[in-house]
């Protein structure tokens, strides 16, 4: 006997998730597919359609985008904090070699107590 065609309904089976995060959004597109199913065919509760209203919202569009922009707020501070610090390992090179020049050396002038010189 010939095999049967699956019907259109049956989902393509796909290797398991490798991390947490990969299943999470395996499992997040299921529960989406699954509440788009409902919401068709008029099954779907309450709270699936005020989710869905509530996110399709413009006060939720806009929150976001304040969290978007937030986060890309942080990541500039971030580099900002990471280049003040390369500008203060600049400055200390920097002093270093001046002290070689001069001939005092990179650790001449802690050598010293204040008053000896």
């Amino acid at each position: 006997m010939a095999r049967q065609r699956p019907p259109e309904t049956t989902r393509i089976r796909r290797r398991p998730a490798t991390s947490p995060e990969s299943r999470e959004l395996e499992l997040s597109a299921a529960a989406y597919d699954l509440a788009e199913e409902q919401i068709r065919s008029g099954t779907a509760s309450s709270q699936v359609i005020t989710h869905f209203l509530r996110m399709g919202s413009t006060r939720e569009r806009l929150e976001q985008e304040r969290m978007y922009h937030e986060v890309q707020l942080m990541e500039v501070k971030k580099e900002q904090l990471e280049g003040q610090k390369r500008v203060e390992e600049l400055y200390v090179n920097a002093l270093e070699a001046m002290r070689g020049y001069s001939g005092l050396g990179s650790n001449a002038g802690e050598e010293l107590d204040p008053g000896e010189e």
